[in-house]
């Protein structure tokens, strides 16, 4: 789920010091400096697509730890996967992401092959980890996209 910067600025990962912009910057050219309109169009034209696990929930501030459990109500999933069968590989912003995905997704019946990866969170409260560690696990994602764009073409 959206922190309060990013569900104030409707931005994913807005949070001037969450890494998730500077690691795309350093994968797919869809860096920070770029207007967020123009971040997305590189990540989509990579092939990369982004949504939360979380729909909506009850949570005071912008921890994972802060939400209700009982509130979480899971994104459709198995409608994405349906309408998007080219989807071969879902990875997971750090853990919480992953544990609210096999705790509320139900897995699609559509039969098709998926993976999944949990990488390690770019929140700014995750910083047992350096820039550079989390890039390094995250070259994962530019691994697979370019692996499907092999396959397409």
């Amino acid at each position: 789920m959206p922190g309060e910067a990013s569900l104030a600025a409707v931005q994913y990962y807005a949070h001037p010091r969450n890494a998730f912009w500077p690691i795309m910057g350093a994968l797919f050219g869809a860096g920070p400096e770029l207007p967020y309109v123009q971040r997305l169009e590189r990540l989509c034209a990579a092939g990369v697509a982004l949504w939360d696990v979380i729909g909506a929930c009850q949570r005071e501030g912008s921890l994972d730890s802060a939400i209700a459990r009982d509130s979480i109500v899971a994104n459709d999933f198995t409608a994405l996967f349906s309408a998007c069968p080219g989807i071969g590989h879902v990875f997971f912003n750090g853990s919480a992401a992953e544990a609210a995905f096999r705790r509320h997704v139900k897995r699609p019946p559509t039969g098709q092959p998926l993976r999944f990866t949990r990488l390690p969170s770019t929140s700014p409260a995750h910083a047992a980890r350096s820039f550079e560690a989390k890039l390094a696990a995250w070259q994962a994602v530019r691994s697979a996209a370019c692996a499907a764009d092999a396959l397409a073409g």
